[in-house]
C-alpha cells in the first residue's frame, strides 16, 4: 500500500514558473560599486528606486562606493575594551578613591553591627 501522499512526486518549487505566474518584473538598472581592494559589485535596482551611496563588497566585506578612483576607506576597528577601561573613561582617580572609601566604610559598618 502506498503512503497516501496525494501529490506524490512533487515538491515546493517544482514545475515551470515564469512571468505569467510571478507577474512582470520591474525594469532594472545595474550600478557599479568599488571597494578599497578594487573589487567591483554590480547590484541591480529598480529604475525608480534610489540607489545607496555605499554597498558592502560581497568578496571582502569592505564598503564600496560609486567612484572607482576614490573608494571609501575601510572602517577603523577599535580594539576590545574591558569593563575597567570603560569605567576609567567615566571616572577620575579621585572619584574612584571616594567610591572605594564609601564601600569600605559600608562594609566595616556591617561587620561591626
Amino acid at each position: 500500500m502506498a503512503g497516501g501522499n496525494a501529490i506524490r512526486g512533487t515538491r515546493v518549487g517544482a514545475g515551470p514558473m515564469g512571468e505569467s505566474e510571478r507577474g512582470e518584473s520591474a525594469p532594472r538598472r545595474r550600478v557599479s560599486y568599488w571597494c578599497a581592494n578594487g573589487h567591483e559589485s554590480r547590484p541591480s535596482f529598480a529604475v525608480d528606486a534610489e540607489e545607496p551611496e555605499s554597498w558592502d563588497c560581497p568578496r571582502c566585506g569592505l564598503p564600496g562606493g560609486r567612484d572607482q578612483q576614490a573608494p571609501p576607506n575601510a572602517p577603523r576597528n577599535e580594539p576590545y575594551k574591558t569593563h575597567l577601561a570603560y569605567v576609567k573613561e567615566r571616572r577620575s582617580d579621585a572619584d574612584g578613591e571616594a567610591i572605594l572609601a564609601e564601600a569600605l566604610a559600608k562594609l566595616r559598618a556591617q561587620r561591626e553591627g
